[in-house]
């Protein structure tokens, strides 16, 4: 079949490579689209240090299953699915606790970090467990199902917190996750919403999706400027889609005494804390991790419109137009959101 292949560090190559074999409780899915995710264009430079070459990267992938292990009775050829990223062991004590993104073996596809390599889905075929696959309504394009995997993202962030009645959401950073975590939010009842993020264009779009409001933090005086949108409040919870020093301390800076921040973003390993504003007043501070089990939700959203992502898809290009499409990601063209790439298999 064919592949793209990560052969070293910003270094993409189309090959032939053979078709996984499948287990007894897995399926073949022949891939019809795959988006191309921020943490796979981090992989692709090595900064991660999660895609370590020679690797199929890939996790945000639909498709049409071409074949069924043995022990799999609940699947069919044919059937249009996707999956879960998250390819977790079903045992361990978070596994049965439902929280299977803390799963103890948890590996993720197109991931190689040392401890395990598992190929992704930028391919024509890839092999996953039958415990992540799940079904897609007839009407659901495929490229658009491509991106459950993100929109399961921001879903299971936002379930981390209660929504009441009147309360006041900030969602800092308006990229792909935080306009899926800004609709999120609206689907599950919140009423205000304040997109923050540096490009002018994104916070428009975030308006688009259901924000109420939007500050560009290249003006400054972020927080002042919530304090004055909630008549001195400030917002009741606020989602930091970005993972940096700077926008973090805006996610907490921003929130009232006694309110809540739940860390999304992960592009820093590690940042400089704001530990005196948390503590003296009280704001619980939650990481989020991936999805736990939210797929069906995430499918029930897009399909009924409630989560809309052809707003976010800049493009959709062939498998071999893939390594222009990840230099262009990666040289943080202007424009550029989501990238589907489609392996067209025969």
């Amino acid at each position: 079949m064919r592949a793209l292949l990560l052969t070293d560090l910003k270094q993409l190559e189309m090959v032939d490579i053979a078709i996984p074999s499948v287990a007894d409780d897995e399926v073949l899915v022949r891939v019809a689209a795959c988006g191309i995710c921020g943490s796979d264009v981090h992989g692709y430079d090595g900064s991660s240090g999660r895609r370590i070459p020679p690797l199929v990267m890939g996790h945000e992938a639909a498709g049409i299953i071409e074949s069924v292990g043995a022990d799999v009775t609940q699947l069919q050829i044919g059937e249009r699915v996707t999956f879960d990223s998250t390819v977790y062991c079903g045992d361990c004590d978070f596994c049965q606790a439902g929280r299977v993104n803390l799963c103890e073996d948890r590996q993720v596809l197109g991931v190689s970090c040392g401890d395990y390599r598992r190929y992704g889905a930028f391919a024509e075929f890839v092999v996953v467990p039958q415990r992540i696959v799940y079904r897609l309504p007839d009407a659901l394009p495929l490229e658009h199902a491509a991106l459950i995997e993100a929109v399961s993202v921001a879903v299971h962030a936002v379930g981390q917190v209660t929504i009441r009645s009147g309360d006041t959401a900030v969602v800092v950073g308006t990229g792909m996750i935080g306009l899926l975590v800004v609709q999120a939010l609206r689907a599950a009842g919140c009423e205000s919403i304040i997109g923050v993020d540096v490009d002018d264009d994104r916070l428009d779009l975030a308006q688009q999706l259901g924000a109420t409001a939007t500050i560009n933090a290249n003006d400054g005086a972020v927080s002042e400027k919530i304090a004055d949108i909630t008549q001195g409040r400030r917002a009741d919870l606020a989602l930091e889609a970005v993972g940096t020093t700077r926008t973090v301390a805006t996610a907490i800076e921003s929130t009232r005494k006694g309110g809540t921040v739940v860390l999304v973003g992960n592009i820093s390993s590690t940042i400089d804390f704001p530990l005196q504003s948390v503590v003296t007043r009280e704001i619980a501070v939650l990481g989020s991790c991936a999805s736990a089990g939210e797929y069906p939700r995430c499918i029930e959203l897009m399909a009924s419109g409630a989560i809309d992502v052809s707003p976010l898809l800049t493009a959709t290009a062939s498998l071999e137009e893939g390594p222009e499409w990840f230099q262009r990601l990666y040289q943080r063209e202007p424009g550029l959101m989501k990238v589907v790439l489609t392996p067209q298999a025969t």
